[in-house]
């Protein structure tokens, strides 16, 4: 009898076990988590429901300890706690940034701020919000030359300029950089050099919140509309979930509410907007499974392609499709509302079942590239996993749409 108690305890362990991961690993008795809850107490915030956990899908998050109904308030984050332009103004670098002219953009004031702050490591007032910031990134513009190139092409021209244009800002901001040399003892080219505005930028770019500042004259005329929200940056983007988030003017916070319900103990999920998987990767560096937004972008290169070369319109209409931003098989009597003749609508669906054939293969290539770089350069493997799966999510979108247009395609025979 001993023995069974004991089989069906380890047995009752195991799944509580099971559970814990699924749920979520509760991280807030690590130091650095302590240390940051400490620093924005100091700074008014009060939070008894959301811990820093480790899940199973999205990695670092944060889980809820109360269950949470539409309408409650996820996070409330003084604007103490908050690291804006006033906050690089009110620094020891303000004074250089007023001066500097022509005047420095917002974006570039708060990349300044970081990589100043980081370099200080204990000085900083803001080391307990820094060391929780990932060290480093997997944005486009963080990714090999060979990774790149495994991206679909229309994202892959995106990324090669995400990636020329921060190396375009740290072109154009070394004389400033050169400036602040009278704050530092070491030379400001080691401490600003290209990869510390690199990571600065792809901090920003990836966990600012959206908050209209009004325009100082001593910045450029780009928006200033970022705030780094530390503990609150935390929350991990679902598209199924909706929420509603601002500063509140009364109460001087960043607030985020939910529209949806969240069980004790689960991942508190917040939608950083309806966007499609090559648009997460591009700005946030991720790729969201089953994603309800996801498209297959298909290029003007490939239409042409696929359109009949005895088509006298075949420029014409792709230039129809770019002018209107609808890159598809439709004409300019269909877009202002002309129903199409039944051959035409055969000859569409033809050549689009041939474009997504061509796309299914492709994407099949490509994946089968991934695998067989993934033995051979183990130090791309995370990127290389990240890109296997964006393409995998195409896949099922190309394959189910290939699926739609036979039946149709038998539908009109």
């Amino acid at each position: 009898m001993k023995k069974s108690r004991g089989r069906t305890g380890r047995k009752r362990r195991r799944r509580k076990h099971l559970k814990s991961f699924m749920d979520g690993v509760n991280c807030s008795h690590k130091l650095e988590y302590i240390k940051l809850k400490k620093w924005l107490k100091e700074r008014g915030f009060e939070d008894s429901n959301l811990r820093p956990a480790e899940f199973w899908g999205t990695g670092r998050g944060l889980m809820t300890t109360k269950a949470l109904q539409a309408g409650d308030v996820i996070i409330s984050l003084p604007e103490k706690c908050l690291l804006t332009t006033s906050t690089v103004l009110s620094s020891c670098l303000g004074g250089h940034i007023e001066n500097w002219k022509p005047p420095v953009s917002p974006l570039l004031a708060l990349c300044t701020f970081l990589i100043a702050e980081k370099h200080a490591g204990e000085k900083s007032p803001w080391k307990p919000y820094l060391d929780v910031l990932p060290k480093t990134y997997t944005c486009p513009a963080c990714l090999e030359p060979d990774v790149i190139n495994l991206l679909p092409n229309p994202l892959k021209k995106k990324a090669q300029e995400q990636k020329m244009m921060i190396q375009e800002l740290f072109r154009s901001s070394r004389a400033f950089f050169s400036s602040l040399q009278p704050l530092f003892a070491e030379s400001t080219g080691t401490i600003f050099n290209f990869s510390a505005l690199e990571w600065a930028w792809c901090t920003i770019n990836t966990r600012t919140i959206y908050m209209k500042h009004p325009h100082r004259d001593c910045f450029s005329l780009e928006p200033d509309v970022y705030a780094l929200a530390p503990y609150l940056d935390l929350l991990n983007h679902s598209p199924n979930v909706q929420v509603t988030a601002g500063f509140n003017e009364q109460t001087r916070s960043y607030e985020i509410w939910t529209n949806s319900q969240c069980k004790k103990y689960q991942e508190v999920l917040i939608c950083y907007g309806p966007h499609d998987n090559q648009r997460l990767l591009l700005e946030y560096g991720f790729v969201a499974l089953d994603n309800p937004h996801s498209s297959v972008y298909v290029s003007a290169d490939i239409l042409l392609k696929y359109f009949s070369p005895l088509d006298k319109q075949r420029k014409a209409k792709v230039s129809i499709l770019k002018d209107h931003d609808f890159l598809d098989a439709c004409w300019r009597r269909i877009l202002l509302g002309d129903v199409s003749s039944a051959r035409n609508e055969q000859q569409a669906l033809a050549t689009a079942a041939k474009i997504c054939q061509f796309l299914i293969e492709e994407t099949q290539h490509v994946l089968l590239q991934i695998s067989q770089l993934k033995r051979d350069r183990e130090n791309l493997k995370t990127h290389l996993a990240l890109v296997e799966m964006l393409r995998s999510e195409d896949l099922k979108i190309l394959q189910k749409s290939a699926e739609i247009l036979c039946n149709l395609n038998l539908g009109t025979a």
